[in-house]
């Protein structure tokens, strides 16, 4: 069984900064691609960035220069560092693991949320 944790959230200023770690664990034979997706109230879930297993990575064009993600594969860990956070990045942010089981198919395996709130 495939377990997908999140941490960091929390309450942050305007200007501030978080760092939101993720950890797959279990019976896992190969991770593809980690990444983070965040949810605003009453706005639908979007990709916020993304690390393939080669190291590329892909970010929305709001957190581009200020959001970094990286992954320790050891570890089967992404992490997302974020600077200079404002307002709109105020929302629940989801991990999203695309890997390979000990058994069963290749898929995507979701963590249950941490909330970001940016706010003075």
């Amino acid at each position: 069984q495939v377990r997908v944790v999140e941490s960091g959230g929390g309450l942050v200023q305007p200007g501030g900064s978080l760092r939101l770690s993720c950890a797959a664990s279990g019976s896992i034979l190969s991770i593809n691609v980690m990444g983070w997706y965040r949810q605003a109230p009453g706005k639908q879930r979007e990709l916020v960035a993304r690390i393939i297993s080669g190291g590329s990575t892909n970010y929305a064009d709001s957190v581009k220069g200020r959001f970094t993600i990286s992954r320790d594969n050891a570890k089967n860990t992404v992490y997302l560092q974020m600077n200079s956070l404002k307002p709109e990045d105020t929302a629940v942010y989801y991990c999203n693991v695309h890997l390979t089981p000990g058994l069963g198919p290749r898929g995507d395996y979701w963590g249950q949320g941490t909330q970001v709130t940016v706010s003075s």
